[in-house]
C-alpha cells in the first residue's frame, strides 16, 4: 500500500502536549525527503501541540458516540495515511475500528483489541504476566486485602483501569488502606516494590517484530509523567521487555513497559501501555529513532535497526515551555 509514496499525511489523535513527539516526526520526514503533512485532533483549541500542527481539528471526546465517524471523515477528507494515538483512552476504540480505517487506505498504529484490553485492565495484566512466567507485584482486590488479618505493609493502591498515576496511593497501615481504598474507584491493592523503576520503550515494526528496547531509569516524575530520566543499557531488563512484548503480541508501533528491578535482581512488571510514552523523546534522542523507522516503513523502505544501537547513559531533564496565542 505504501510502496511508492514519498508524501504522507499523518494524524495524531488527542495530541495534547506531545510537542516533542510531533517535532520528532517532522524532523524525520525532512531528513528522509518526505513531503509530510501533520494533522492533530483535540477537544479544545487550547492544546499546545495542536498549535504546531499543519492542520488542527477539534473533535468530540473519545467516549462520544460520533467520535470514530468524525475521525473517519477526517481521514477521508485529508487522505490520511497514518493515525498515531497518544493517550490510553483512545486505544480501544481505535483498535476495534482499525479495519474501517484500513479500508480507506489508512494505517492505525495500535495493537489489537485483546492486547489493549489486557494492558488497560491491571487485573488481567497481572494474570497474564504470572501465566506466562513473568514477575509481577502481588495484586488483590480491596475486599481481599481487607479480609486478611495479616497484610504486610506498605501497600500500593491504584485503579485497575487507571492511567498517568491518577488516584495512586501508598498506604502504610490498615487505617490508610480503608480510608483511601473507599475513595479510589475500581481499587486494587498491590505489594509495594522496593527497587529501581524503569520505563522501556519497545519498538515493534510493521511485521510485528521487536526491533529495539530502550530502558529509561525514572529519576523524577510529575503528574505521572517522567521529568528526569537516564538511559541504562541493562541487558536483563531489555530481554524481559522484549519477551513480554512478544508473548503479548503487542504492536505495531511503540510499546511502553513500566517495571521494577528489585534488589534481588528480579524484574517485576507493573504496567504496559501500547502507545508512545511521555518520556520517549529521550530514546529518540539517543538514536532509537522510532518516528523515522515508522515513516521509512510507511514509504516501503526497510529501516536499518540495531536492537541495542542507541546511546547509553544519556540523561533527559525536562522543563515547561510556552505557546503564544492571540
Amino acid at each position: 500500500m505504501h510502496q511508492t509514496k514519498r508524501s504522507l499525511n499523518v494524524l495524531f489523535t488527542c495530541i495534547g502536549r506531545r510537542v516533542s513527539l510531533l517535532n520528532s516526526f517532522r524532523k524525520a520526514a525532512v531528513e528522509l525527503g518526505i513531503r509530510a503533512k501533520f494533522l492533530g485532533t483535540d477537544i479544545t483549541e487550547l492544546s499546545p501541540a495542536l498549535q504546531l500542527c499543519d492542520e488542527k481539528i477539534i473533535t468530540k471526546p473519545v467516549g462520544h458516540n460520533g467520535y470514530i465517524a468524525h475521525l473517519l471523515r477526517i481521514v477521508k477528507r485529508h487522505r490520511v495515511d497514518l493515525v498515531v494515538p497518544t493517550i490510553d483512552t483512545d486505544l480501544m476504540v481505535l483498535a476495534q475500528n482499525k479495519g474501517r480505517f484500513e479500508r480507506l487506505g489508512c494505517m492505525v498504529l495500535v495493537s489489537n483489541p485483546e492486547v489493549v484490553d489486557i494492558a488497560r485492565d491491571k487485573r488481567k495484566l497481572h494474570k497474564f504476566l504470572l501465566r506466562n512466567g513473568f514477575g509481577a507485584p502481588e495484586t488483590m482486590s480491596l475486599k481481599e486485602a481487607l479480609r486478611k488479618k495479616r497484610l504486610p505493609m506498605p501497600r500500593f493502591l491504584k485503579p485497575w483501569d487507571g492511567s498517568a498515576s491518577k488516584s495512586n496511593h501508598r498506604v502504610d497501615n490498615r487505617r490508610e488502606l480503608e480510608f483511601y481504598g473507599k475513595r479510589i474507584r475500581n481499587c486494587i491493592v498491590q505489594e509495594f516494590i522496593d527497587g529501581q523503576e524503569y520505563t522501556c520503550d519497545v519498538y515493534v515494526d510493521f511485521d510485528m517484530k521487536v526491533r529495539c528496547v530502550v530502558p529509561r531509569k525514572r529519576v523524577e516524575t510529575r503528574g505521572g509523567e517522567v521529568t528526569k530520566s537516564k538511559i541504562e543499557k541493562n541487558r536483563s531488563i531489555m530481554d524481559v521487555a522484549r519477551r513480554v512484548t512478544e508473548a503479548l503480541g503487542a504492536g505495531p508501533g511503540m510499546i511502553t513497559i513500566q517495571l521494577f528491578l528489585c534488589k534481588d535482581g528480579n524484574v517485576k512488571i507493573i504496567e504496559i501501555n501500547p502507545r508512545f510514552g511521555g518520556g520517549v523523546p529521550l530514546s529518540i534522542r539517543a538514536g532509537a529513532d522510532s518516528p523515522r523507522w515508522i515513516l521509512e516503513q510507511m514509504t516501503g523502505c526497510a529501516p536499518l535497526i540495531k536492537f541495542d544501537g542507541f546511546r547509553d547513559r544519556l540523561y533527559m531533564l525536562r522543563w515547561d515551555s510556552e505557546v503564544w496565542l492571540g
